[in-house]
């Protein structure tokens, strides 16, 4: 393929944004080479500045379950835009998309629109300090809920010892408020939960995580993470920027039968347009102004178009009842694919999938957490990335994130995904 153009523009965008992207997952950095820049997508497909095709499979990061382009979602945000772009004030598609999602959602009775998932999550944990009456939070390595200081936080020495700064910016104040644990070890969380009695405010986890590659939770891990927040009156927080309207209509609540006291959503619940919320039951939401004393607020929450675009979105959700049975199918599909042709090629390897979500990662040992998702083959996964670019596919540009599966793909795509990696393992081996 030719990137004659994307070339270009990488140029140019180079002297004028930091590092050429907007964000820095795009810049290639970890596989090398110079970034694709899209001009235009439809369905399953990405067309990019040179005129190449790429089957997508990463659809936005999330967000395009039904595909590029989905008429409904277009035309909604259309004639939204007719009627003005913006106001500042109340509209009544604010409490239509609000109603839609509460009756979609478990366990949740109000929910505030925001402007991104990392404005949820951050407001989220601001929600849950107010409520609980303390500082402290807990995350996990290798799970990401976007770059709040409090989010951007390594792990320090020992089981029990404080975070540090992950990044310039990040305050050894806000870091000590942070404690960091390995995912899928309900131990470590209580042994923390135990040096800091009465200090938690909340533990955030992504339910199924997507930062780390693909990684579902253990058996009983999330049922013994819910026993210990109640048991210890620490909030817990789902993050279900990813999950959340993916995995099923009420996303990882309903799939794993767990209530989160707080739940964040982003991608799908936007159709594609700049939207984050977060949501609880009413005891916990009324804390919030202008009805509590923990304020938060955005000047463009709840903008017309993306409310009409995630209405849009949900609406097709909430109507389709085969869409996630369908989803599941095509991604079982890929994934029976794939184990074949890479064993036939004898590559090391291990897929974690749930739903929707699919990663593979180059180690043929399980891959469970943050530390097991760093053992991976690394050169093995660039050479890779580019033999699918190569070959008209395009995966994330990072062993660490999963591919997210739209159901505008055909079995036809999904066998030409299957026989391209077929074709690139024989390179790798």
């Amino acid at each position: 393929m030719i990137y004659q153009r994307s070339s270009q523009l990488f140029a140019e965008a180079e002297k004028v944004i930091p590092g050429g992207v907007n964000s820095p997952v795009r810049a290639f950095k970890y596989v090398g080479g110079t970034p694709i820049f899209v001009k235009s997508a439809k369905g399953a497909y990405l067309f990019d500045e040179d005129s190449n095709r790429l089957i997508d499979y990463i659809n936005s990061w999330g967000p395009m379950i039904l595909g590029h382009a989905y008429e409904p979602v277009v035309n909604a945000v259309v004639e939204k835009a007719k009627l003005g772009t913006s106001f500042g004030m109340p509209t009544e598609i604010e409490t239509k998309i609000a109603e839609l999602a509460v009756s979609m959602v478990p366990n949740i009775d109000k929910i505030r629109f925001v402007n991104s998932g990392t404005e949820a999550c951050m407001s989220a944990i601001r929600l849950a300090r107010g409520f609980t009456g303390r500082d402290k939070i807990i995350k996990f390595a290798g799970c990401y809920h976007g770059h709040s200081d409090s989010f951007l936080i390594q792990a320090g020495s020992g089981a029990i010892t404080f975070g540090s700064p992950n990044s310039p910016g990040v305050t050894q104040g806000t870091a000590k408020d942070t404690l960091l644990a390995n995912y899928n070890d309900i131990q470590n969380i209580k042994e923390l939960l135990e040096a800091n009695k009465n200090e938690i405010a909340a533990i955030i986890i992504e339910p199924v995580a997507g930062n780390m590659g693909c990684i579902p939770p253990k058996e009983g891990f999330l049922e013994s993470l819910r026993e210990l927040c109640t048991a210890n009156g620490t909030l817990l927080i789902f993050d279900e920027v990813m999950t959340g309207f993916r995995l099923a209509k009420g996303g990882a609540q309903e799939l794993y039968n767990i209530k989160a006291d707080i739940v964040c959503f982003g991608k799908v619940i936007g159709g594609g347009l700049p939207v984050g919320a977060f949501a609880a039951r009413n005891e916990i939401m009324n804390y919030l102004a202008p009805l509590g004393p923990v304020y938060q607020a955005g000047t463009l929450s709840g903008n017309p178009l993306a409310m009409a675009a995630g209405l849009a979105m949900l609406t097709e959700l909430n109507h389709d009842t085969e869409i996630f049975k369908r989803l599941e199918q095509k991604t079982a599909y890929l994934e029976v694919g794939i184990r074949k042709v890479l064993t036939l090629n004898n590559i090391d390897f291990t897929i974690n999938r749930v739903g929707s979500m699919i990663s593979v990662h180059f180690d043929k040992d399980e891959v469970y957490d943050f530390n097991t998702s760093k053992n991976g083959d690394n050169q093995r996964f660039k050479d890779f990335f580019h033999g699918l670019v190569k070959e008209g596919v395009y995966i994330a540009p990072s062993a660490y994130e999963t591919w997210f599966i739209t159901d505008a793909l055909t079995y036809e795509d999904l066998d030409f995904t299957i026989e391209a990696i077929d074709r690139v393992s024989k390179t790798l081996s």
